[in-house]
């Protein structure tokens, strides 16, 4: 049998050493307040855009999109302890003029705060 090869024929697939690609970077949130954005180089020397601090949402509303104030963070249903610290992510739901928005979109990852209105004032 040949020597690096598993009984079946099967190659063994040797380690290799860490890029920078693979490193973890840091974790990045959402807070309630003054619109913040941070440019990033990545992988094929693309640019992603991370948003890190958010006033406004985009509703989708009957077919028009509205650009509404956030007054606050109610809940956040993947975590609690999200909502008391103010941090947005997907699935929280925020308080604006028109009523109760949920967010739809991954805001670190788009660089907007994208929602959907699921209760209006009254």
């Amino acid at each position: 049998m040949d020597t690096g090869r598993k009984i079946s024929g099967g190659r063994y697939i040797r380690s290799r050493k860490k890029k920078i690609a693979d490193r973890a970077g840091q974790r990045k949130t959402v807070k309630l307040g003054n619109e913040k954005r941070k440019t990033k180089g990545v992988k094929g020397g693309n640019k992603k855009t991370f948003l890190l601090g958010a006033k406004f949402v985009s509703v989708q509303e009957k077919g028009k999109s509205k650009k509404l104030e956030i007054k606050n963070v109610i809940e956040t249903p993947s975590n609690r302890f999200l909502a008391r610290q103010n941090i947005i992510t997907k699935g929280t739901v925020l308080l604006t003029d028109s009523g109760k928005v949920k967010v739809t979109n991954r805001p670190t990852q788009h660089g907007i705060v994208n929602g959907i209105l699921i209760e209006e004032k009254k």
